[in-house]
């Protein structure tokens, strides 16, 4: 591949707008060389980018783009969530409408994500497929959150199933919400983001929001709710096949898992997978696919999981 020293220089002039690209202790241009795998010198308004030809260019356009919303400091955030819209720059998806959540600037970030918020408003039934970090848990969160604005559902239920991640942590004290708590955190962390800590309370207090174990879920019927199913590559079959069926009358659910991570018992098939084969061709169930093109978090995350799919190709 071909490499070379690519510079480029910011105008106009203003000091204050480097110091907000760059970040402190350049924290922002080390974030952009880990996405584009390129080494950025400074001197001024002068940048020197080392690099595949091709990258260093992307990178160039990268510091021109954040260069221009710099006249206020710029987070990781900022800087993360942007090179991401980049990255997916000129491809198109059609427009998801606005969610309300509190964080006004929540939309898909990438095509696929914008497809799938238009899935699960579509559909009474998605699912959401993909590699950790693609945001498939968050975006149904944020879709469930809009739903009880919009008073279209009555209650969010939460579930997921008990399974550990390759570790025995034994017996769990508590009563039954504490005992689940550690399973169900990252949809609470979630919840927390996009509606605060003080209105989740108030609805839990409710009974609006409601956690439970999958196990938990036989022979109810959820009317008239939006039901999350979290990590659904850990549901066996039969699991799967149960939760499905307790969807009741102006009820939406969302599943979402990641295939590559399953940590179920080695020999037993799991649920999402044979749901994904079984119900592909149902009418009025919408399915995501996401990818490491999709990964919204740190840069090296989309690189660890485009290594991880390809070793698995190779393998295959």
């Amino acid at each position: 591949m071909k490499q070379r020293a690519l510079g480029i220089t910011l105008r106009p002039l203003d000091n204050g707008r480097l110091n907000n690209l760059c970040g402190a202790l350049d924290e922002n241009l080390r974030q952009i060389e880990t996405a584009f795998d390129v080494t950025i010198a400074r001197r001024g308004e002068d940048f020197r980018i080392s690099g595949a030809l091709a990258q260093s260019r992307l990178a160039g356009q990268a510091l021109e783009h954040f260069y221009e919303l710099a006249k206020t400091p710029l987070s990781i955030d900022d800087i993360q969530l942007g090179l991401v819209e980049l990255s997916n720059r000129g491809l198109t998806a059609q427009a998801a409408p606005a969610l309300i959540t509190r964080k006004s600037d929540l939309h898909g970030r990438t095509p696929n994500q914008t497809a799938y918020l238009r899935q699960i408003q579509e559909h009474d039934i998605t699912f959401g497929i993909g590699p950790a970090g693609t945001g498939k848990t968050y975006l149904a969160v944020a879709s469930a959150v809009d739903a009880i604005e919009r008073d279209q559902v009555e209650r969010i239920v939460l579930t997921r199933p008990a399974v550990e991640a390759g570790e025995r942590l034994g017996f769990l004290p508590g009563d039954l919400a504490q005992k689940v708590d550690p399973y169900l955190r990252p949809l609470y962390d979630a919840l927390y983001d996009l509606m605060g800590f003080d209105k989740v309370s108030r609805l839990f207090e409710k009974q609006s929001i409601e956690v439970a174990p999958l196990a938990y879920m036989r022979g109810r019927t959820l009317n008239h709710a939006f039901i999350i199913l979290d990590e659904a590559q850990n549901t066996t079959p039969e699991q799967i096949k149960m939760f499905l069926t307790r969807i009741g009358i102006g009820a939406k659910a969302v599943i979402t898992g990641d295939v590559t991570q399953i940590d179920l018992p080695k020999g037993q098939k799991s649920g999402l997978i044979e749901a994904r084969r079984i119900l592909a061709d149902v009418r009025g169930i919408g399915f995501a696919d996401f990818d490491a093109a999709d990964v919204v978090r740190h840069p090296l995350v989309a690189r660890i999981v485009a290594a991880y799919e390809k070793n698995a190709e190779q393998k295959a």
